[in-house]
């Protein structure tokens, strides 16, 4: 069986003890049993082979100092002592063990919390997170506590880390969780990034940089904003751990979800790295690690979910502090705060000593949603104006377990090589894939083989990141046949920049004051509002009056015009002034008969404002994006004027945008399918519907 099987069925066997919370638990809460059970589980397998030493340490030894009558050699803090002898950075001085638990039915409620307060304040704030103390209450009143023990302390549960590597264990938490979100209905936003994504998106972010972290006593900075349960954290160091045993990879994080964040804190604990550095809470609202800088940080944040609930919060940021906060490029729109994170990453990189190296997956969204001058306009622009984008790779679709859609890594730094300044690579990744046996949720596809990860496709893509080519090639297999495909274009910073032009086009009017015309005005709200008074009684009743003699005044000068057809609006308004002499006509009610009279004619004269100058027809406007590189005029002279030659630019209106077309610069055309072909099949079809309607008649 391989490993990658043997998670798996690990995951299906520690979900199916929630079949014994069927009736008693909602499907929904199944999770608040499984997972902070499989946590302790975990905790006590790693300090199974300790846990008679430290028992008896913690008797003879520690325990007299911390008695001791002598205030000055009392011991007031014996977790380092005990944490020595365990071997790792947290110990339990419990006498209970999963194994001894099963052994007394009746008082397991009891011995199970003793068995928790046994453990160092590390291990206990893991799983007060997890609210844990109410579901032991719960279960021992529904008389399944327990069974629910003595389950976990099958051998069939072997959680030890000499059965089941860290990597592995990440795998089936994030199993379990997924099992968990489904039966909460939990939808899109939250996706557990494969470990092969992670392994790709580390290998990116650390290629440039292997020969600093084979340097003897290294230590850098490893960060995640929305680290869930640390798989990015924990491919990482280990990536770092492969390159150099000597090297000090030091990781931070901070994750919203309590469970998720449980999980995480367990792992870095038994991998003997600062939980400290481990926040709970979100990170827009409460950064847990607002001073810190960062050498790496890379994350797969929540896309294609509202950050409505922090919304006053970023936004008084964003104005406030302007760049000197985190949001100070722009806000992108309500329905998606993917950008809202890489703004955070990019505020913790470190200006000094070599920069920083950012790796993020979103997905398609960021790299066009918005117009210039939007939010994520905004946000492209100052990233990619400051040289901060390094290259986005496309992966194929399939790979996360709750969403099917493509993604995308960004590589985002403020420390550019010489060869890669004003310049981004896109790399077009979605053909390196291979199907799985069987899918996990939505994750059909695997790049290498998940748990196992085989590096032939990994390495291949950080092979062509490295080689940073121009229309860089590979023989690839498509859709079943092999085909020699581009997978990687390197672009000017400029070359996704684009000047968003106003094209207007000149107001041509003709008047006349037709009975059809006339009948227009009657429905103007300055011409009906005549009639209409706000006072009461008698006065109400005297305006009305008035008003509507006036409007029986206008009715008759109007009329007065005839039905002359007038090409020029300077002309048409001197009549009119003239025909309105004698009556007292206010400018707005003056404006809304020329709107009722007049209609747009191609051949009348160009309607001119107060400068002389042609006014603008709002219905006419139209709007044009001129790549960067080019000069608008020539633009202008190229497209547009050949169509309309009246036509000219507002420059007060022109905006500076920018968009990344990913899939429109690896687009692969394929040719429709010969005639002959498609009707040979038509008519095949024709034939079977023919025969199966003989045989029913």
């Amino acid at each position: 069986m391989s490993r990658t099987e043997n998670v798996r069925q690990l995951a299906n066997f520690i979900w199916s003890v929630a079949d014994l919370l069927r009736g008693d638990y909602k499907q929904a809460d199944y999770g608040k049993v499984i997972l902070p059970f499989t946590v302790l589980r975990r905790l006590d397998c790693v300090l199974e082979s300790t846990k008679e030493a430290v028992m008896d340490f913690y008797a003879k030894k520690v325990k007299p100092m911390m008695e001791a009558a002598d205030d000055q050699k009392k011991l007031k803090n014996p977790d380092p002592l005990l944490n020595q002898k365990a071997g790792v950075p947290f110990h339990n001085i419990s006498q209970f063990t999963f194994q001894k638990l099963k052994n007394d039915p009746d008082n397991v409620a009891a011995n199970l919390k003793n068995y928790i307060n046994g453990f160092s304040v590390a291990g206990r704030e893991i799983l007060e997170y997890f609210n844990f103390n109410e579901q032991i209450n719960r279960l021992d009143e529904a008389n399944l506590l327990f069974l629910v023990v003595k389950e976990f302390a099958k051998p069939e549960i072997n959680l030890h880390p000499d059965a089941l590597s860290n990597m592995e264990m990440g795998y089936v938490f994030e199993e379990l969780i997924r099992k968990f979100s489904e039966l909460s209905n939990e939808t899109a936003g939250e996706h557990f990034t494969p470990r092969e994504v992670i392994r790709l998106m580390v290998n990116l972010l650390f290629q440039n940089d292997r020969e600093i972290l084979t340097q003897k006593g290294i230590v850098k900075t490893i960060y995640d904003p929305a680290c869930g349960t640390g798989g990015m954290l924990s491919v990482a160091e280990e990536y770092i751990k492969e390159l150099n045993s000597d090297a000090k990879p030091v990781v931070f994080g901070q994750e919203l979800n309590p469970e998720s964040y449980a999980i995480c804190k367990s792992d870095m604990l038994i991998k003997g790295q600062d939980v400290s550095n481990i926040k709970f809470g979100n990170s827009f609202t409460t950064d847990g690690l607002e001073r810190e800088t960062f050498d790496y940080m890379l994350s797969n944040p929540p896309f294609g979910v509202e950050w409505k609930k922090v919304q006053p919060h970023v936004k008084t940021e964003h104005e406030k502090k302007g760049f000197d906060g985190r949001f100070g490029a722009g806000l992108p729109r309500i329905s998606d705060g993917s950008f809202l994170f890489l703004q955070h990453m990019i505020a913790k990189m470190k200006r000094h000593n070599g920069g920083s190296r950012i790796a993020i997956v979103f997905n398609g969204s960021p790299l066009f949603s918005g117009s210039a001058g939007s939010g994520e306009s905004e946000i492209r622009k100052w990233i990619i104006e400051n040289d901060m984008l390094e290259a986005i790779v496309a992966l194929p679709d399939q790979l996360f377990y709750n969403t099917g859609i493509y993604t995308y890594i960004w590589i985002v730094t403020n420390a550019k090589a010489t060869n890669r300044k004003g310049k981004i690579q896109l790399i077009n990744g979605i053909h390196y894939y291979k199907k799985m046996s069987r899918s996990l949720g939505n994750k059909r596809n695997v790049i290498g083989d998940g748990v196992e990860v085989m590096p032939d496709q990994i390495a291949e893509i950080t092979q062509i990141y490295g080689e940073f080519q121009q229309h860089g090639t590979r023989r690839l297999t498509v859709e079943g046949a092999e085909k020699e495909v581009v997978v990687s274009k390197i672009f000017d910073n400029a070359d996704f920049g684009y000047w968003r032009i106003t094209v207007e086009r000149p107001l041509r009017l003709n008047f006349q004051a037709s009975p059809e015309r006339l009948a227009r005005l009657e429905t103007e709200a300055a011409f009906v509002n005549l009639a209409v008074s706000k006072k009461r009684g008698g006065a109400a009743l005297e305006e009305i009056e008035a008003g509507q003699a006036l409007q029986a005044s206008i009715r008759t000068a109007l009329a007065s015009l005839g039905e002359t057809l007038y090409k020029d609006r300077e002309k048409f308004d001197k009549a009119l002034t003239k025909a309105l002499k004698a009556l007292k006509i206010p400018a707005p009610l003056k404006k809304a008969m020329m709107n009722a009279l007049a209609e747009r004619d191609e051949t009348a004269a160009i309607c001119l404002d107060r400068d002389g100058n042609p006014e603008p027809d709002g219905d006419l406007r139209d709007y044009e994006n001129v790549p960067l590189k080019e000069d608008i005029g020539a633009y202008m002279r190229r497209e547009v004027l050949p169509h309309v030659p009246d036509a000219w630019v507002d420059e007060s209106k022109t905006k500076i945008g920018y968009e990344i077309p990913f899939t429109r610069h690896f687009y692969e055309y394929v040719p429709p399918r010969p005639l002959a072909e498609i009707e040979r099949e038509i008519k095949a079809l024709e034939d079977e519907i023919r025969g199966m309607l003989e045989e029913v008649l």
